[in-house]
């Protein structure tokens, strides 16, 4: 780090708060324990002790702990992995909610310098099965609730399960180990909803210092101030989030399972001034009774911070007209990070974009040629920064042209500079020579007042190649027909993206990021034997 990057990220850290005056000797300290730990979780937790060793880190469905307790915890926990050989070379999958125990099990495991993969709380006994195996996991810690889970799957490695972390964290009796050579590497599961999911690694989750930087500079954040995180901790948004509130002392306040209302009570009872969420969980917000929302007082929030699937240009102003202009909304992949952020005024202004790219990420629309198009034209995003993974566990990577990474994802660029996702490559539905993307259509179909939810997918066809079929969620009481859904479709959208099947159901598959299983949604439906 540079004099000039170094005064970039002091001045940005300050506008958080988090540099509160304080005497030389503990500066020279927190130094000190930078430089034993690295740029590692370890490391925030420590200066974390030292500076606030009394501040709530956690809170959650059991009730408060702080910085010196979480770090006590965890150092128990270290301990009793360490005696039963876990160490620098070993890796250990990590499945937990979202709690106390995952936020100590994560610190335990980065203070030996072991790997952590961190495992999908939804998988059943043959996909965890197969993870275990291709990651390599010796050691496994878990709730105990997913014991069967693991024993069915037949894991023959060391185990800590829920019981025995509360047992250790309880005691608090472990002391710190020696901080390790070098920091573990992190696997985080993609969130892709068909097949197995990969394993995206990275030597670090820390980003660089001026993706920090810019962090910081669009969203503002402030230190030891409550956050209320909803998605999955194991998730990249969940996880990266869980950092930010490590790195700025703040409280970590989660739930083990999302439900609307408690997140509104969590925001009123902690008077947290950051939310982050998926758009599926910001819509069943929403969806409350307008008296069960009126009954929690929200006005604490600064920030409400959205990403993991596609937000919708409805969605996002029903947000901001029901907290205010503070929604802002990321773009990126497991694969890449962050590639965009749209704040307020952008999503006011162009309702659907996800925004610019942030200072330290360069982000560009190329053809299947890889070359670029013009501004306008649609075709491939692809994303270059310092926070794209080193590849695929199992092998493989991304395509990367240019040290770009492509997403997967189709889109363009406005004459501002904006960029809009138009879609999956892999989901886009070709029917009779004309290209949909099932996004456009679903995003129309959820603008109906009559609408709840919806989902859209191809149906093989002879004679078209493919044709649309949309599932409908209809709000409670409304009489909602196939035919009105057609012709509001036709109303407003090309005659090729007119639905040619409508079948109406009482929820949209989805996991736990708010991706919509396009896949299950299919199999269950009456239209799997048209294929």
């Amino acid at each position: 780090m540079n004099i000039r990057q170094a005064a970039a990220a002091a001045r940005a850290l300050g506008q958080t708060g988090l540099f509160r005056p304080v005497r030389p000797l503990e500066y020279l300290r927190m130094a000190q324990l930078t430089l034993r730990w690295g740029p590692t979780l370890a490391a925030a937790s420590a200066i974390a002790v030292l500076r606030a060793p009394h501040g709530t880190a956690v809170a959650d469905e059991i009730g408060l702990l702080s910085w010196h307790d979480v770090d006590s915890a965890a150092n128990a926990v270290a301990d009793a992995l360490a005696r039963q050989g876990v160490g620098p070379e070993t890796t250990v999958g990590l499945m937990c909610r979202n709690s106390r125990y995952f936020v100590v099990a994560t610190l335990a495991v980065s203070k030996l310098g072991a790997n952590l993969v961190l495992l999908n709380t939804d998988f059943g006994p043959h996909q965890l099965g197969e993870v275990l195996k291709r990651e390599g996991i010796g050691a496994a810690v878990f709730d105990e609730d997913f014991g069967p889970t693991f024993r069915t799957a037949e894991f023959e490695g060391v185990s800590v399960d829920g019981t025995q972390i509360r047992e250790a964290a309880t005691t608090g009796d472990g002391a710190c180990p020696e901080p390790p050579k070098r920091p573990g590497r992190i696997v985080i599961m993609t969130s892709g909803t068909t097949g197995l999911p990969k394993g995206a690694q990275r030597a670090t989750l820390t980003p660089p210092v001026d993706m920090v930087v810019s962090a910081f500079s669009q969203l503002p954040l402030r230190a030891r101030e409550p956050v209320v995180v909803a998605p999955p901790l194991f998730h990249l948004l969940g996880f990266g989030f869980m950092g930010f509130a490590l790195g700025l002392q703040g409280t970590l306040v989660v739930q083990s399972r999302f439900d609307p209302e408690a997140v509104l009570a969590a925001i009123a009872d902690h008077r947290a001034t950051t939310l982050v969420a998926v758009p599926v969980m910001l819509r069943r917000i929403l969806g409350l009774p307008e008296p069960t929302r009126r009954r929690y007082d929200t006005s604490s929030l600064r920030v409400i911070v959205c990403s993991g699937s596609s937000l919708s240009a409805e969605l996002a102003a029903w947000v901001m007209d029901t907290f205010g202009d503070i929604l802002y909304n990321f773009y990126g992949s497991t694969e890449t990070g962050w590639a965009t952020v749209a704040g307020p005024s952008d999503l006011r202004t162009a309702p659907g974009t996800v925004g610019r790219p942030p200072t330290g990420t360069r982000v560009a629309i190329l053809d299947d040629q890889g070359r670029p198009v013009t501004t306008g034209q649609s075709g491939r995003i692809f994303v270059g920064s310092a926070m794209a993974f080193e590849g695929y566990t199992g092998g493989g990577g991304k395509q990367v042209v240019a040290g770009l990474m492509c997403t997967g994802d189709t889109g363009h660029f406005d004459e501002a500079g904006r960029l809009f996702v138009e879609g999956r490559d892999d989901e886009m539905i070709v029917s009779g020579g004309e290209n949909v993307f099932p996004g456009e259509v679903e995003e129309l179909l959820r603008g109906h007042e009559a609408v709840h939810d919806a989902a859209v997918v191809g149906i093989d066809d002879e004679e078209l190649g493919q044709r649309l079929a949309a599932f409908v969620v209809s709000e409670p009481g409304s009489s909602l027909s196939t035919e009105e859904v057609k012709e509001y479709v036709r109303s407003r959208l090309a005659r090729f993206k007119i639905p040619r099947y409508v079948e109406f159901v009482d929820e949209i598959p989805r996991n736990l990021m708010g991706k919509v299983l396009r896949r299950s949604l299919l199999d269950r439906s009456a239209f799997g034997s048209k294929e």
